[in-house]
């Protein structure tokens, strides 16, 4: 176990559990098939969005969306239609490399796989690499004679691909240019060679394995059941089912390395996708440990709500993006369960809401100290960042501001502030996107990290802890809080 100077044991508890949820992800799907796991074993419900909803006060439910977002959220003993929704609001995907729906890409003599670049990712980290694959795959399945269609979701755990960089002796001068490298051209994932790839088909025919439909479209040594040599199973293998049976995936290329405890005090994380699982973490697990027992909603008067968003990363425009109206939706059903007149009910329970948007925060990097003013240096281990910008690129405003580092001070929990430099362009969130869609008053925090949008990026323990703390608080504390703020909003 992991030890700090300041509540150890707690801490090592949160990282533990952080670490576990993290290699449990590898993809959004994933993401949202642990945090379903994890609900369910504390008792939340899963309900559906095609079916009517029968909802009690004091219960807890969860709904899926394209099974890469998810809503949970449990609903106040003392909850009456109209009472406001305290949300903490993050997303479940990361920049990465998405296989084409033709992936099958021979040049040279090598069989490499066809992919397109997804978000706004540092693609020079994911050369040299050890790669494989993960995502969700829709397979048919035939039984007593009736055929029926499902979605599973594979990992291969092996290192099946890589991309190589050039060798220096071919591009002399990359270090005084810069790598540049060309994403059509030159990000392609080596996946064999053509010489081993016609030695599989020699063991195929022996085997008489028939030939696959998928074939045309994706290299058959991806598809088949293993690869004879090497004996790592793919994806037809991972499934249990024939590569013809595989009617359609949504794969990515994935770092086979784990998330791990590192640096030589052993409080940073080395991993993939912080940007945003860690939000996504901690946002789940305080909704989860401050609603694991109906005791814990026995005096709430509103509901307490996590909502994990896909597509972030490439403009949250999608149906189940935050841009969607799935946010609405819920909170539209679930006044109208307690009430059927919502006209005017749901127009007030926006306007006592109140939504927390989690997305990681631009650390101060030491050596590149130019690239944040001196007032707005946001440090590792100082707590969540609480984000501003004056043309609305993020939605905190002094309100919202207030009310959270008023919880924070409550709970002896460190802030940090952020302003981006006036000469420098300012990325955005589900924040204003949601605040501008739903009318709900809006906070933008996020832990801090470097290397966002690498493969590889790293965060301290520190904040982690202080993120969980922070949401668990603002889920106990707000409803009271709120009742004491006057201001006309």
């Amino acid at each position: 176990m992991v030890q700090t100077e300041a509540n150890g044991e707690e801490l090592s508890s949160v990282v533990s559990d952080f670490l576990q949820f993290l290699n449990a992800s590898p993809t959004a799907f994933h993401a949202v098939d642990e945090a379903k796991r994890r609900l369910r074993e504390v008792g939340y419900e899963q309900i559906s969005e095609k079916e009517d909803w029968n909802l009690e006060a004091g219960k807890r439910y969860f709904f899926t969306r394209n099974y890469s977002t998810i809503v949970a959220f449990a609903i106040g003993k003392k909850y009456v239609a109209g009472n406001g929704f305290h949300i903490v609001g993050a997303h479940t995907d990361s920049p990465c490399l998405k296989l084409k729906p033709v992936s099958k890409v021979t040049k040279g003599a090598y069989l490499e796989v066809g992919v397109q670049t997804y978000g706004g990712g540092l693609w020079h980290t994911w050369f040299d690499r050890d790669l494989t694959v993960a995502g969700r795959v829709i397979i048919r399945e035939e039984k007593d004679g009736s055929v029926s269609y499902s979605h599973k979701l594979l990992r291969i755990y092996e290192p099946i691909m890589r991309i190589p960089t050039l060798a220096i002796h071919l591009d002399r001068n990359v270090n005084s240019d810069g790598f540049k490298p060309n994403t059509q051209s030159h990000l392609l994932p080596v996946l064999a060679t053509a010489i081993k790839e016609e030695l599989n088909k020699v063991a195929t025919d022996n085997s008489k394995e028939r030939p696959t439909s998928n074939s045309s479209k994706h290299h058959s040594v991806l598809l088949q059941v293993n690869d004879f040599e090497t004996d790592f199973f793919m994806i037809a293998s991972q499934l249990g089912c024939a590569a013809d049976d595989i009617c359609d995936f949504e794969l990515q290329a994935c770092d086979t390395q784990p998330s791990i405890l590192a640096g030589i005090k052993k409080e940073f994380i080395f991993s993939g996708r912080l940007d945003n699982l860690c939000m996504s973490f901690c946002s789940l697990k305080a909704l989860i440990d401050t609603t694991s027992s109906e005791s814990n909603l026995e005096d709430e008067t509103g509901v307490r709500m996590v909502a994990l968003f896909d597509h972030e990363e490439v403009g949250s425009s999608s149906a189940q993006g935050a841009g969607s109206p799935v946010m609405l939706d819920a909170l539209s059903r679930i006044t109208n369960i307690f009430c059927s007149n919502t006209n005017v009910l749901i127009q007030k329970a926006i306007q006592r809401s109140f939504l927390v948007s989690a997305d990681m925060a631009h650390a101060l990097h030491p050596n590149y100290m130019e690239k944040h003013e001196d007032n707005h240096q946001p440090k590792l281990h100082g707590g969540l960042v609480i984000k501003h910008n004056a043309n609305q690129r993020y939605a905190t405003n002094a309100v919202t501001s207030f009310i959270f580092k008023e919880i924070a001070l409550k709970h002896n929990v460190p802030t940090q502030e952020f302003v981006v430099r006036n000469d420098m362009a300012c990325g955005s969130t589900i924040g204003p996107i949601l605040a501008s869609g739903v009318g709900i008053r809006t906070v933008d925090v996020g832990a801090p990290q470097l290397s966002m949008h690498s493969i590889r990026e790293m965060c301290a323990i520190d904040d982690v802890k202080h993120s969980y703390e922070h949401f668990k608080a603002f889920f106990q504390e707000f409803t009271q809080l709120d009742g004491k703020v006057t201001v006309d909003i």
